[in-house]
């Protein structure tokens, strides 16, 4: 497999040693020559960390050799299955950088965009390769956030997007299809919903930068690192989530309206949000899933107090 990462940033590093690792043959470029003399040790010091951690079965230095550091953007991509752009967030820079590899790429590779909010459709280029063209969203950084988000185009090819799903897998990351182009996506949509209300709850005096920190580290952070929102609601009380929904809607409803965001939990809206739960996770299993959020927990808690530098108990 070949893989070509264009920009060898931090995010170009992390997805080189991502591609190595899943034993990919690995073509990293970047214009800037500073870039390029530190790449291979960065990605070598973060080889030699997650082998340290027992999370790289391989010798660092083999699985590094994969990886070729370049100038050109044409070399590094004329053989390319996947090119996974990683360039700064600017549209016009994308936009010459697509051009640039849409001209040089085999026809039947996949060209990703990590892009954190810009939409494929903003700097995909004319011609037979805008079919081959999307976003390619990663949780930062990937080698250790394997979430990413696929997110086409509305010109985007099916088989493109099934491709990218497939390579993506094969490279051990865990892609979710973003349905339709929205500016920020799933992954930072959510990261600005809360950010947005932290901001706030300082700026009115609620809380301080640390107070919020603590809530999120030592409260909800504890539960999302193994459950989303969704299921965390429909644990949180008997019933599932249509029952969380008639208890706390109001409530989350005034909260929203505060901030004048007005979008109440409409019941037909819950219906379809109970429903794909409920399909999930069946009511009669509901008892054992939180036995099992809460052992999950334990766990937590347990690493937590034997890692003497994490946070206080």
């Amino acid at each position: 497999m070949n893989v070509s990462i264009i920009g060898a940033g931090s995010i170009g590093v992390a997805f080189a040693v991502v591609f190595s690792r899943a034993n990919a043959r690995v073509r990293l470029q970047d214009p800037d020559e500073n870039r390029r003399q530190a790449a291979l040790s960065e990605i070598t010091q973060c080889l030699q960390d997650l082998k340290a951690h027992g999370l790289l079965d391989e010798d660092p230095l083999a699985v590094a050799a994969r990886v070729e550091v370049t100038e050109s953007l044409e070399y590094a991509v004329q053989d390319a299955d996947l090119v996974q752009e990683c360039a700064p967030e600017r549209m016009e820079l994308k936009q010459q950088i697509f051009q640039r590899i849409a001209a040089a790429v085999p026809a039947t590779a996949v060209l990703a965009s990590s892009s954190s909010a810009l939409p494929a459709s903003t700097y995909a280029p004319e011609g037979p390769m805008r079919e081959r063209c999307l976003v390619g969203h990663p949780g930062n950084p990937p080698y250790l956030i394997p979430v990413i988000e696929i997110v086409p185009a509305p010109f985007t090819s099916a088989a493109c997007v099934q491709r990218a799903d497939e390579l993506y897998r094969q490279f051990g990351l865990s892609p979710v299809r973003v349905r339709k182009e929205v500016e920020g996506f799933i992954f930072n949509r959510l990261q600005g919903a809360v950010l947005r209300e932290a901001y706030c709850l300082v700026r009115d005096q609620v809380a301080d930068v640390e107070d919020i920190d603590t809530v999120m580290r030592d409260g909800l952070g504890l539960r999302w690192s193994f459950m989303g929102p969704f299921e965390t609601s429909d644990l949180n009380t008997r019933g599932g989530i249509s029952s969380h929904a008639i208890k706390m809607g109001p409530a989350y409803a005034r909260m929203g309206a505060e901030r004048g965001q007005k979008d109440p939990w409409l019941p037909e809206l819950v219906e379809k949000v109970d429903g794909q739960r409920r399909a999930l996770l069946p009511l009669d299993k509901w008892a054992d899933r939180v036995r099992w959020r809460d052992q999950m927990l334990m766990r937590l808690r347990r690493m937590r107090r034997q890692d003497k530098g994490g946070a206080a108990q």
